[in-house]
């Protein structure tokens, strides 16, 4: 029988992941260090891999560990999902976003947390596509909103905040005389499907380059674009805040040519929007945007009934 990964183990992993510490990692999950400790050790056992090296500088993650916790984040926050609808009160209210897949991995888990446990009565159904697909539902009225990428100062939508695009490219391999994946002709590339953003920007930067270039791997998912950098089938581009600190980033002194910003922004449905839509709304624009970190706090879950968060 196939060995099962347990959640609690993983959101052990992901706590000391994100705060460098197993120790920090304990307080914010109110285990003691040694708890944490055995608890990423039996998940070593389980998955039959380092997930972190120590040192006397500190805690740093494994190329493994790196490729789990994409997974570990997704797992977490669809068991999130389930265990909050499963709870839901009989008239629950309800948000339907629409955002590419990085966002979703990369971005969001973030945001539904902490709304979640502001508005523990309010389901959240995420659903993911590429962003001209996305903007094209929304006007139908498919998704209350939707958190896209388009082009710096393309019309439409509300501006969360302009990110930088990077060229990703694996770690360099120490072997010797083995040659940067970088460096071959025509040029590999691990793309997300047509109709991405990003991608239509890269493909243009080579053109205007005069670089060849052809497509090794493609993928809606960033899980699986990650996996195909890492393992060395091409270079990609995404957004600076989508890149893994696994990958590597290159540009000019590699010989790859700079690529604009794009911009991060948030569709809504037309009309006037339920409170709900409004709540999560403002929960992107203060912690993807970042403007009002630190400024805003949301009220208690006590506070928002399901009743007053339909109003």
């Amino acid at each position: 029988m196939p060995a099962n990964l347990d959640t609690d183990l993983l959101r052990a992993f992901v706590a000391v992941a994100d705060s460098a510490s197993f120790t920090r990692a304990g307080e914010r999950l109110g285990r003691t260090q040694a708890a944490v400790s055995q608890q990423v050790r039996r998940l070593e056992d389980t998955v039959g891999k380092r997930v972190f090296e120590r040192d006397t500088h500190g805690v740093r993650m494994t190329r493994d560990g790196e490729v789990l916790l994409a997974y570990a984040r997704r797992m977490l926050t669809l068991n999130d999902e389930v265990l909050a609808l499963m709870h839901r009160s009989p008239t629950v209210a309800s948000v339907r976003i629409g955002t590419p897949d990085d966002y979703a991995t990369m971005l969001l888990p973030e945001i539904l947390a902490r709304f979640n446990a502001a508005y523990p009565d309010v389901m959240v159904e995420v659903v993911c596509d590429n962003s001209p697909d996305l903007v094209a539902e929304i006007e139908k009225g498919r998704y209350d909103l939707a958190l896209i990428t388009r082009k710096a100062g393309e019309a439409g939508g509300e501006l969360v905040r302009q990110e930088p695009v990077s060229w990703v490219a694996p770690p360099l391999d120490p072997a010797p005389g083995c040659r940067p994946v970088e460096s071959l002709d025509p040029l590999p590339l691990a793309l997300f499907p047509k109709g991405c953003v990003v991608r239509d920007i890269a493909v243009a930067a080579l053109d205007g380059m005069g670089r060849d270039w052809r497509v090794a791997f493609t993928s809606k998912s960033v899980v699986a674009v990650h996996g195909a950098v890492m393992g060395g089938l091409g270079v990609t581009a995404m957004e600076a805040c989508t890149v893994p600190p696994s990958l590597r980033r290159i540009g000019a002194a590699e010989g790859f040519p700079d690529l604009p910003d794009v911009d991060i922004a948030l569709h809504r449905a037309r009309g006037t929007a339920p409170k709900p839509v409004r709540l999560l709304a403002d929960a992107i624009h203060d912690l993807v945007g970042g403007q009002l970190l630190g400024r805003r706090k949301p009220p208690h879950a006590s506070q928002v009934t399901a009743r007053e968060a339909a109003q």
